[in-house]
């Protein structure tokens, strides 16, 4: 499993909740999780999320990230993880789990692009954006309507109940 979680500025209110979930998950299955954060760039956090610690992982984490709060350039930043990871086989065959509101200030072109060419590779793909478990949500940011025809699971990730329910959509992809 890949997990891309954004940590961009309008993320704030949830990167820390989904960097948690990472957590859990780089310790259940530490030799096939990778862990990475994007915003305007991409970074590796996987080592620093197998510290056995929650709090620790996540300081540590932190500090390793450069751009927490930042702005998003997700086509951008999906083709830089497609490039140098993705293509040598961390998503070839994997459950691709992205982390976002779908708020792209870069071109939303290059990211249905890099979408498509995820969703080539990877065995599924699953976006969760925390505004869908909000009554009345539409994807209607252009971020959104580049990256959907591309995704194979479409969830929330606001709650306890969000997680619970990715968790299941994970374990069955």
């Amino acid at each position: 499993m890949v997990l891309l979680v954004d940590v961009s500025g309008s993320m704030s209110p949830y990167a820390d909740a989904l960097l948690r979930f990472a957590h859990v998950a780089v310790r259940a299955r530490p030799g096939s999780t990778e862990v990475f954060t994007v915003g305007t760039r991409l970074t590796r956090v996987t080592r620093e999320l197998r510290l056995r610690d929650p709090d620790r992982a996540l300081a540590a984490g932190g500090s390793a990230i450069p751009d927490w709060s930042g702005g998003t350039r997700l086509g951008e930043v999906l083709k830089a993880f497609l490039d140098r990871w993705g293509q040598r086989g961390t998503a070839r065959g994997a459950v691709v789990v992205l982390c976002s509101d779908g708020w792209e200030r870069g071109d939303a072109g290059l990211l249905g692009e890099q979408m498509a060419r995820l969703g080539r590779l990877a065995h599924a793909v699953v976006w969760v954006n925390p505004h869908k478990g909000r009554a009345g949500y539409e994807p209607l940011t252009a971020g959104m309507q580049a990256a959907l025809p591309s995704v194979d699971h479409f969830v929330a990730g606001h709650s306890l109940a969000a997680f619970e329910e990715l968790t299941g959509v994970i374990a069955n992809a």
